[in-house]
């Protein structure tokens, strides 16, 4: 990529995506504005998704695999009485049952059964690879795709509003506002169309916000606008070292252990069995490598600063 400004430095950047944009358009927007094609991101969200979209610049693509397997919490209406294709609003109605007889009480019950360690089957519609294809190519040349469940968790499931109206076909439906903590893979449109079986009808999302990744929350992601108006100024990139120590637990090193690390070596663990990577930092604050700590010695998943004599 050619520009005449300085790329941006190695860290995340937290952007609040923008309705019907997908997450591989603020991507691609994004390497323009950090002048750089080392950019990636941390979790995809639909197009009908706004919210925390966590991109990796420079180095700080290493980290994103791991960022990936963060917990999540999301905002959403689920609209009750329709389902569709995608399960969310922009597939086509395929079956409109109605939701006339529902109210919040029915509803806070059923959300009890959708909690907790769970088995889902992802929305078809989705980006799962089946024999080498996506599923959502699949199911849009006319294939019928079951995919398999999976264990999710959802460690918390609140209902927040609940609104009874009329769907422009006539359907009566219950709009619930809903807020919820899932662990990574979980696809909350499928817990909108499973609310609305568990119920004897049918869901689908309305509108769906991610308000934080792990550590990082709307109060860290800054609007794609904001940022293209700041375009040839530096961006609000949260640096490397910093960046680990939002996300992921930390650990400090001395001297011969983060050398012994940037030689590629073993060290003991703080706390075998541990399960999740750990930011590994030198005395002077630099990031070293995240560490796997799952058995008596650490070893580097990934190494930043190499050793020093």
């Amino acid at each position: 990529m050619r520009s005449s400004a300085e790329p941006a430095p190695d860290g995340l950047l937290v952007v609040d995506k923008p309705q019907d944009w997908t997450s591989h358009d603020v991507v691609a927007r994004s390497r323009r504005l950090c002048a750089t094609r080392k950019v990636g991101h941390a979790g995809t969200l639909d197009p009908m998704a706004t919210g925390v979209l966590v991109l990796g610049v420079g180095r700080a693509t290493r980290l994103l695999t791991h960022l990936v397997g963060a917990d999540k919490d999301y905002t959403a209406t689920v609209r009750l009485g329709q389902g569709t294709l995608t399960d969310d609003a922009e597939g086509e109605v395929t079956m409109a049952p109605g939701a006339g007889s529902l109210d919040r009480a029915a509803v806070e019950a059923a959300v009890v059964g959708l909690t907790g360690a769970v088995e889902q089957v992802p929305s078809a519609v989705s980006a799962i690879k089946v024999d080498g294809r996506r599923s959502y190519h699949r199911v849009r040349s006319g294939e019928d795709v079951q995919l398999p469940a999976r264990p999710v968790t959802v460690s918390r499931f609140v209902v927040v509003e609940a609104r009874a109206g009329t769907a422009p076909d006539g359907t009566a439906v219950l709009d619930v506002d809903v807020e919820v903590t899932v662990s990574s893979g979980t696809y909350v449109r499928a817990l909108a169309r499973d609310l609305g079986a568990a119920l004897g009808s049918a869901g689908h999302l309305t509108a769906l916000r991610r308000t934080r990744v792990g550590g990082l929350t709307l109060a860290d992601a800054h609007p794609l606008a904001d940022l293209e108006a700041r375009q040839g100024e530096p961006m609000p990139v949260l640096p490397l070292a910093e960046a680990a120590r939002a996300t992921f637990p930390s650990r400090s090193l001395d001297a011969d252990e983060a050398r012994a690390l940037g030689y590629g070596q073993r060290i003991p663990s703080l706390s075998p069995g541990r399960t999740g990577p750990v930011a590994a930092f030198a005395p002077d604050g630099t990031l070293v490598a995240l560490l796997d700590e799952a058995r008596p010695t650490a070893r580097s998943l990934v190494t930043f600063a190499p050793a020093s004599s």
